[in-house]
């Protein structure tokens, strides 16, 4: 009886939600780069943008480019679809 019992309690607990990870996952968003400014170039082609007028060079994405995966928060990163069209524009 007490052996059934406490099977029973150990399956419970299998069915209570973990609590969210505190430690080191992944930063929230930051505009280290000056994201948010830029969100203008979202539709525009990327061949009418103007790099020069920005404090440093930033990544250029296209469809099916391999990229780092290190996150830094300070660099600029522009997406753009086969159609050479701006999709994103984020720090990363």
């Amino acid at each position: 009886m007490r052996r059934g019992l406490a099977l029973a309690l150990l399956s419970l607990t299998a069915c209570v939600e973990p609590e969210a990870a505190t430690g080191p996952g992944v930063p929230p968003p930051s505009d280290a780069c000056g994201a948010s400014a830029l969100q203008a170039l979202v539709g525009k082609p990327l061949g009418s943008l103007d790099f020069r007028s920005l404090s440093r060079v930033p990544r250029q994405i296209g469809p099916d480019m391999a990229v780092t995966d290190d996150y830094r928060p300070d660099r600029l990163n522009i997406e753009y679809d086969a159609a050479n069209r701006v999709t994103k524009v984020a720090c990363y």
